[in-house]
């Protein structure tokens, strides 16, 4: 009697688990954007958001939580209750910043296990974008000056060993040059102050910097990538200005590892969703970062390369206080 008892009562209990996850969400979703609005990830995040709650039937909610390069927001993701209802729109300093912990010797915010990857939305080369009136006009122009003067230009950045940090000492490392590194909160606070004169160039996504380019307020030299940028295609790479300097921002969807399967499922058809959006794609592309979407199974294997790129890059870059 007792065994039927226990029996019924686990069988009951699952079944109140699986209706559970069947039934998610029933209240709204979190999703964390570790950095100020303003920047690549914000940029992604919003209209993905909005298209994601279309699908799962519950607001997708931006809480933005900009600090120490997105390791505060990543943190905070990855130490969440693995249910579903809060997400992580990261950038690819999710390959970096683990390593730097243990470059820097101090204790890791969080660790790659600790998120699952889900979907990533776009991967563009990040770009090296100077003040319209800069006395720089190519890629050439930029790193004789920096030799002449090491030290003497300043870049913008999210934080140290970010995404808009590592393009610039790649770029430092392969043209033999030394700038000085100040790092904001994001992209955002980093744009405004190049804006302002308060730093003279940084390395950002093509979205972040479009609208002041088009606006005549920025000029972009150069970026990391391999190819034509869709948005800016008479902008030369780095290797075509004869610096084999590389670099990718991409943006993607985590969750706490730990995440019921039956969960990530809904989110993973929900993301692709949104990435089939025409909202989505437009207001994207608008921005500068056309959707190169990749679902679960090649973006867990695109991170898993790209962290152990990047730990190299870190490795090279050395101790930044």
């Amino acid at each position: 009697m007792i065994r039927r008892f226990l029996l019924a009562a686990g069988l009951a209990a699952a079944a109140g688990l699986a209706a559970a996850q069947a039934a998610y969400p029933t209240k709204p979703v979190t999703m964390v954007v570790p950095f100020p609005p303003g920047g690549l990830a914000d940029i992604v995040a919003r209209p993905v958001a909005e298209a994601m709650a279309r699908e799962l039937g519950q607001p997708v909610v931006i809480e933005n939580k900009g600090g120490a390069g997105g390791g505060i927001g990543m943190a905070q993701v990855a130490k969440s209750a693995p249910d579903g209802y809060t997400l992580l729109m990261a950038l690819s300093s999710y390959s970096v910043l683990p390593e730097a912990d243990e470059v820097l010797g101090r204790p890791q915010m969080y660790a790659y296990s600790a998120l699952r990857p889900i979907a990533r939305f776009t991967a563009d080369p990040t770009v090296l974008a100077v003040r319209a009136d800069a006395p720089w006009k190519t890629v050439k122009d930029f790193v004789e000056d920096a030799k002449k003067r090491p030290g003497a230009i300043n870049f913008g950045s999210s934080g140290n060993y970010g995404t808009m940090h590592v393009p610039m000492e790649i770029l430092n490392q392969v043209a033999g040059i030394r700038q000085t590194h100040i790092p904001y909160t994001g992209a955002g606070p980093a744009v405004v102050a190049l804006l302002g004169g308060q730093v003279d160039a940084l390395s950002t996504g093509p979205a972040t910097v479009l609208q002041h380019v088009k606006a005549g307020k920025i000029r972009v030299l150069g970026h990391w990538g391999t190819g034509t940028l869709a948005s800016m295609p008479e902008v030369p790479s780095m290797k075509q200005a004869g610096y084999d300097a590389e670099y990718a921002q991409w943006s993607g969807l985590f969750v706490p590892a730990g995440t019921p399967d039956a969960v990530v499922q809904r989110l993973r058809a929900a993301a692709r969703a949104a990435a089939n959006d025409a909202r989505v794609k437009d207001v994207i592309l608008g921005a500068g970062s056309p959707v190169l979407y990749q679902d679960t199974p090649d973006f867990e294997r695109y991170v898993q390369n790209d962290v152990k790129r990047m730990s190299d890059v870190v490795k090279k870059i050395g101790k930044v206080q």
